[in-house]
């Protein structure tokens, strides 16, 4: 079967063009479905490293992809852990060197990620009639910068991370900042702490 080419076109000399961008998400409100503030792993790829990884290199990789959190795989494609730049830049590799008598280019994501098991999460099902308020009060319970949103597979398949929840985007989006330690538990008292 023979198939017709597309139409084509070539740009004149000195010719500019923007790049396409992903759509910015908006401001949001406490009363904001809860969806609207979650990255969606089916729309967005997210950015991995090994834990075998040095810190210099997965902060370069981070760099370089313009994101802020790595998922640590080591066995595809199951998540090991998250790794931020916090994790990185902060006090954790500067105590390792002290402590393990370790050079800084020697320290690994696995030496300072937060693993799978010290993280929070959500279900989808959950997350998807929420609120942002919820997600707020949630976030404040925790203490975590992250909720990792968990989607079940029902029946005999496995559960999989569908999306992820940064304290950091919902800041962004709600365009104020979040109570510094927990101070809330009900929609109220968020409204009132966010006033």
């Amino acid at each position: 079967m023979a198939y017709d080419t597309l139409p084509t076109f070539r740009f004149p000399d000195g010719t500019r063009i923007a790049q396409a961008q992903p759509p910015v998400k908006g401001a949001v409100t406490l009363a904001s479905p809860a969806m609207a503030v979650m990255t969606d792993l089916t729309e967005v790829r997210p950015a991995t490293v090994q834990s075998r990884t040095s810190i210099e290199s997965a902060e370069l990789k981070m760099i370089h992809m313009g994101v802020r959190l790595l998922f640590v795989v080591d066995e595809m494609p199951n998540v090991d852990g998250i790794v931020t730049a916090g994790d990185i830049q902060g006090d954790r590799p500067l105590r390792l060197v002290q402590q393990r008598q370790l050079r800084h280019d020697e320290i690994t994501v696995a030496d300072v990620m937060t693993p799978l098991s010290s993280l929070v999460a959500v279900d989808f099902a959950s997350l998807a009639r929420a609120d942002v308020g919820r997600v707020v009060a949630t976030l404040l319970k925790f203490g975590r910068p992250h909720l990792l949103v968990v989607e079940s597979a029902g029946g005999s398949g496995a559960a999989r991370i569908r999306g992820l929840v940064s304290r950091t985007q919902v800041e962004r989006q709600l365009g104020t900042p979040l109570p510094a330690m927990e101070i809330a538990s009900t929609f109220s008292e968020i409204r009132q702490a966010l006033a």
